[in-house]
């Protein structure tokens, strides 16, 4: 354990580790009267702000312990045992499953609610040194990809493969090319690659599955890795995955972890906004008051990426239209005007 933590990036909390989640552009308040080109250009920084929550930092803490707990079974005399038979899986003879586990969760949660960032932050945090040097052995220490669009099997292994080829700097992926590698040879291929060179699997847009009648082979493969390896695999999807996963225990046990809804109107979710609202680009000082927070939680419902593009909209809009200010007015333009397609999704939620 003492070799493991030595290796590992310490693991923080509290202040320090919102410090290090967020991403808070430079912001300059005299670019408020600067031209209309560089304002609207100085307006894309809106994007790419990053403030955590407790989501966020409740994912990084999973995704910490679960490389954690994947690289204590790496030093496990069980580990070399199961080597040994990944080894006739890939030469199709007899396989048993040594090293097992039920190091699967999720990570659910609506579309646009920031699962996504957190669990890129938290990787970001983590992967310092993305390749660990563990008993003479280098281990990535968190490998993501994406479940394919159509759930093939076969393209989500050779994926896995191509990602740990760039971070390794090994040739697995061309050599199952060239070999015409079987599904149950990659199987084992990657299970092997996963045994001795992943730390944690991150498998994105897992909702695929759920319309796909390849879906629960895609679902079953990555059992097989987790007992194949004893790697952990993080799933991250929206809410109608859960309606996939609920259809058998098998399913059912693979889907115990972290399901978020949108934000409450809250302090947190006030303080988001706060910070949203010191990027102002537009010419008139901006009034934030209880008002302004509780109509952009009205017509967002809570969702973080709705909140992003009303204010980034309506200062463009406003920039563009010469009107030059931020008020309510304004953000019902921009809810009226560029939010149509979401109106449905986003009704406005009055508060209780």
């Amino acid at each position: 354990m003492n070799d493991i933590l030595n290796i590992m990036p310490k693991m923080i909390m509290g202040t320090e580790l919102s410090n290090r989640l967020s991403i808070l552009p430079k912001y300059e308040a005299d670019i408020r009267n600067r031209s209309v080109p560089e304002r609207l250009v100085a307006l894309q920084d809106m994007y790419q702000i990053y403030v955590p929550n407790g989501m966020s930092r409740e994912i990084y803490s999973k995704l910490y312990l679960s490389l954690l707990r994947s690289l204590q079974k790496k030093q496990s005399i069980f580990a070399v045992r199961q080597y040994h038979e990944n080894n006739k899986m890939i030469r199709q003879q007899s396989y048993e499953s040594i090293v097992g586990g039920s190091d699967s969760f999720t990570i659910i949660g609506p579309s646009g609610i920031g699962k996504s960032s957190a669990v890129s932050r938290a990787v970001n945090i983590l992967t310092e040194q993305p390749v660990l040097n563990l008993s003479n052995a280098n281990v990535i220490a968190c490998l993501q990809v994406q479940a394919p669009a159509d759930c093939s099997v076969k393209g989500l292994l050779l994926e896995i493969l191509r990602k740990a080829d760039e971070m390794l700097r090994t040739s697995y992926h061309e050599n199952a090319i060239k070999s015409h590698a079987t599904v149950d040879m990659l199987i084992g291929s990657v299970s092997q690659v996963a045994l001795n060179h992943v730390g944690l699997l991150i498998v994105d847009e897992i909702q695929n599955v759920v319309n796909s009648k390849n879906g629960k082979t895609i679902v079953g493969t990555l059992t097989q890795l987790i007992n194949n390896s004893g790697v952990s695999i993080c799933m991250v999807g929206t809410p109608e995955s859960t309606v996939f996963f609920d259809q058998a225990m098998m399913l059912a046990r693979r889907s115990l972890g972290l399901n978020y809804t949108m934000m409450e109107y809250d302090e947190e979710f006030c303080e988001f906004c706060r910070t949203l609202l010191q990027y102002c680009y537009v010419q008139e000082p901006l009034h934030i008051d209880e008002s302004l927070l509780m109509w952009l939680y009205n017509h967002s419902a809570g969702n973080a990426s709705v909140v992003v593009g009303l204010l980034h909209d309506a200062q463009e809009i406003a920039i563009l239209d010469g009107k030059e200010r931020l008020d309510i007015a304004m953000l019902n333009v921009a809810y009226e005007k560029r939010m149509t397609l979401l109106h449905d999704f986003i009704a406005p939620k009055q508060i209780k």
